[in-house]
């Protein structure tokens, strides 16, 4: 009788290549994932700003201090920070990525206009903020 206790070499490199396979297509879409998900601190931190920005002009008839209001910041996050450049009738909120997250620039300005400035990688676009690989919005 002849009995086997483990297993071939064969069997092992099978197993260790049908790993690296995986490997090697489920990381980089974790990866892209995770990125998605931090970009949602860039959008809503924006968006926030825009309305501290409209209530602002609404109680001081201006987006800078020119007529002696102090204009509202929009407060960092883990992976972004944010810069409110703002005139008489304007204004541009930019949310800059660190860390992880660095290259990826996104503003809105007084129009409601939506720009992706910077995407290491996924492309840019004028119109709207990309959110996920390939330019999509």
């Amino acid at each position: 009788m002849n009995m086997r206790n483990g297993f071939t070499l064969i069997e092992l490199l099978i197993v260790v290549a049908i790993i690296g396979l995986l490997s090697a297509i489920g990381y980089p879409l974790y990866t892209d994932y995770v990125t998605q998900g931090k970009i949602t601190e860039a959008t809503s931190g924006l968006s926030a700003g825009r309305i501290k920005m409209e209530q602002f002009f609404q109680d001081f008839r201006a987006y800078d201090n020119s007529t002696g209001g102090v204009v509202p910041t929009v407060a960092a996050t883990a992976d972004f920070g944010f810069v409110v450049a703002s005139a008489p009738l304007t204004y541009t909120i930019t949310a800059t990525g660190t860390g992880g997250m660095t290259g990826f620039v996104y503003t809105i300005d007084e129009t409601n206009t939506r720009t992706t400035v910077s995407t290491p990688s996924w492309g840019s676009n004028a119109t709207c903020w990309v959110r996920k690989p390939g330019g999509v919005c």
